[in-house]
């Protein structure tokens, strides 16, 4: 409640200008990990120390804002742009209608996903101290929190420029980033290397190499736990369409982008909890 205390007047300015996306989960939401591709887990690095890992996003009402401004910049294009190959290319100018609000929209669910990830972080290591199966433990002096699939304003080749990042995170000269692999592969803590003609990004994940559907297809029940050999996880069915040979080669990718950051940890999951 704390928590949303400190959300909850961006969330009613929103609401106020567009009733359409107020809706009553919101609240319910703040502290629960979704699905897909979101997971907790528990990994070693390279000297046996214990990293935990979550991925998520701001969940059903980053979905809705996202959503309802787009129809608003496709009507808004209709209006103003005759000529748009493609109606998915939509956007707002800066000075229009909904410009300034879908910034301050997308600055607010941007806050919401960090504030969720900071609640189930916190369960996780309030789970981890209460069990009395493991030696007592510290907190590590690194943290690091990286945004995907957002909008920034930064200076880049002398402008002050938006920065959209899709399936994209900062890598900033110096700045700690994470890269996971997949339930089964090798994930990796980096350092950006700012390079510019990247906008100082680098990827998000490893990407998939297929469709869900195209997963659930191909791969078997037995193929899916051969491939999370040693991970402590679901292996059912329901989750076959995550399994680690619907992504890219995580080195792979690794290797495509050496020139935008560098490894600092190697990590490998021991325990993968999908939402």
């Amino acid at each position: 409640e704390a928590a949303w205390r400190k959300l909850r007047p961006g969330y009613e300015a929103i609401v106020e200008r567009q009733p359409r996306l107020d809706r009553g989960e919101t609240y319910s939401q703040l502290g629960t990990l979704g699905g897909g591709n979101h997971f907790i887990e528990l990994c070693l690095d390279e000297s046996q120390r214990v990293w935990a890992m979550l991925h998520s996003g701001s969940r059903g009402v980053g979905n809705r804002i996202g959503s309802h401004y787009i129809d608003l910049a496709k009507k808004d294009m209709r209006r103003h742009v005759h000529e748009l190959p493609d109606a998915d290319l939509s956007y707002f100018k800066e000075g229009s209608e909904h410009f300034d609000e879908y910034v301050e929209a997308v600055d607010w669910a941007q806050r919401f996903a960090r504030t969720n990830r900071d609640l189930m972080m916190a369960a996780v290591f309030e789970a981890l101290a209460a069990t009395k199966l493991l030696p007592r433990f510290t907190h590590g002096e690194v943290a690091v929190n990286c945004h995907h699939n957002y909008v920034e304003r930064e200076e880049h080749f002398g402008a002050s420029v938006f920065v959209t990042r899709k399936g994209a995170v900062r890598a900033g000269a110096g700045e700690l980033g994470i890269i996971p692999g997949s339930m089964g592969a090798r994930s990796y803590i980096v350092r950006g290397k700012g390079n510019p003609e990247s906008f100082h990004s680098c990827s998000h994940g490893a990407g998939r190499v297929m469709s869900r559907g195209e997963a659930q297809r191909k791969f078997s029940l037995a193929d899916h736990i051969a491939a999370t050999e040693g991970v402590e996880c679901r292996k059912d069915r329901e989750v076959i369409d995550e399994t680690p040979g619907a992504y890219k080669d995580i080195e792979a990718v690794m290797a495509a982008q050496s020139d935008l950051v560098e490894v600092v940890h190697t990590l490998k999951q021991v325990v993968c909890v999908k939402g």
